[in-house]
């Protein structure tokens, strides 16, 4: 079984800003595979289907991004999901709009949602797919950045890392994370095999 869990904060208000692409990965993720997003439990929102034989949670939690970790904690101690079962998508100021990246283990960087995740886990240890939502213009403060729209121009590249990343949380399901990284752990322009990690 795979708990996959896109980080976002609930509300209208927060729907299309740069810290719910995580939602709208999951929305994404459930339209593409025909799962209503119609339970509620466990702090989140969540549904199920299976594939190649897994079953599959695709959950949002509701707690607010600064504490996603007791929702996934709840949500992984329900459904019994072992660390490495565990997938979460979220976004990344690190990288630029349109890339993705992802890691079987790593720190949080400046990312509370995954901050929380990690100390509520107590452990490092589970898949992310980062989707890169371009660092913050000089001046800017983190917090607002984070809360603000795509520019028009920045639209098409999200649609694609939104479409990229649930195709890659497909692949680590059906193949693993390390073929996963070999096809979306892109640079600029071209497609690497970089591993890190």
């Amino acid at each position: 079984m795979f708990l996959v869990v896109g980080l976002g904060n609930p509300g209208e208000k927060y729907e299309n800003l740069r810290h719910n692409i995580g939602f709208k990965a999951i929305d994404y993720l459930a339209n593409q595979l025909n799962v209503p997003l119609n339970k509620i439990g466990c702090k989140a929102v969540y549904g199920s289907v299976i594939i190649n034989g897994e079953k599959i949670i695709l959950a949002k939690p509701q707690t607010y991004m600064n504490l996603s970790g007791e929702s996934v904690l709840d949500l992984s101690n329900y459904f019994k999901v072992e660390l490495d079962k565990i997938i979460i998508i979220y976004d990344d100021i690190d990288l630029k709009a349109g890339d993705i990246r992802i890691r079987p283990k790593g720190s949080a960087g400046t990312h509370n949602g995954m901050k929380s995740i990690i100390y509520q886990l107590q452990s490092d240890s589970f898949t992310r797919v980062r989707v890169g939502v371009s660092p913050p213009p000089e001046g800017w403060d983190l917090k607002d950045y984070v809360l603000s729209k795509f520019t028009e121009e920045e639209k098409d590249q999200i649609e694609n890392s939104i479409k990229d990343a649930a195709d890659a949380v497909q692949l680590i399901i059906k193949d693993g994370v390390s073929a996963a990284q070999q096809v979306y752990n892109k640079k600029p322009g071209k497609k690497t095999t970089e591993n890190i990690e």
